[in-house]
């Protein structure tokens, strides 16, 4: 009997001591998503060509600092610990939509406090510069329009595509030449501790020319690497798209 006991009591304590580990664990992989690594899903395509629909990235939260895991639940402003540099211009950055705070949105950081953003025939200007972009090669173009036959939106002849510079950073964007509401915008000067963000699909991106700034409160880190590339539809199985290749892809 004494036995039985012994034994029921040795397996409670086995139980208790795993739960207690699985516990920690959890708090563990959750702090660390809090604070320093999540991954986001991209869902619509404001970011073409550099994202696609269905790709699945890694954004690092600890680049512009280290917060207190779990004070983005608790507090508006998160308690930061460790403060490192503001986002810089031609950085890709998830944020909270300032709209409606529930949403999470992706879009390039183009202004930085104190700049003057303008976009004139479809060419943007920071500070009264035209920002350097030339037309993208041939291997470009061509991954650029193939990702594109997936959305019968987009018309080839009338979508360009360019190599933009911003900043230390040299990427894809693109225009559509049918598209004139988007043709002109500013100038408006971007205020403190705020910042002017932009999709690289500029003639189909919900950005700061439409709803304004970005506090820096609402930045909860900058994207790093495409993990996972796949979009699957279940009303349209010609949406349905896998592309291991992207796997890696070092964002920028």
């Amino acid at each position: 009997m004494s036995g039985n006991k012994g034994k029921k009591a040795s397996q409670k304590k086995y139980f208790i001591e795993q739960a207690v580990s699985l516990g920690f664990a959890l708090l563990l992989v959750f702090a660390i998503r809090s604070s320093i690594v999540e991954a986001f899903k991209i869902p619509s395509g404001s970011m073409i060509p550099t994202l696609l629909i269905g790709d699945h990235i890694f954004v690092n939260k600890f680049a512009y600092g280290f917060k207190v895991p779990f004070s983005d639940l608790v507090f508006e402003d998160p308690i930061t610990l460790v403060k490192r540099d503001q986002p810089k211009s031609g950085d890709i950055v998830v944020f909270k939509y300032p709209g409606d705070e529930s949403l999470y949105y992706i879009k390039r950081v183009v202004g930085v406090p104190g700049d003057t953003v303008e976009v004139k025939n479809k060419v943007l200007f920071i500070n009264g510069k035209e920002i350097s972009r030339k037309k993208a090669d041939t291997a470009d173009l061509t991954k650029t329009f193939e990702y594109l036959k997936e959305s019968p939106q987009y018309r080839e002849s009338a979508i360009e595509v360019f190599r933009e510079k911003l900043g230390s950073t040299n990427h894809l964007m693109m225009t559509d030449r049918q598209q004139l509401f988007t043709e002109h915008f500013g100038p408006k000067v971007v205020p403190p501790e705020s910042f002017f963000v932009m999709g690289d699909n500029r003639d189909y991106s919900n950005d700061s020319r439409f709803w304004g700034f970005v506090p820096m409160r609402n930045i909860k880190g900058r994207a790093m690497v495409i993990w996972l590339s796949i979009w699957l539809s279940f009303s349209d199985s010609s949406l349905n798209s896998w592309k291991p290749h992207r796997i890696g892809t070092v964002l920028n």
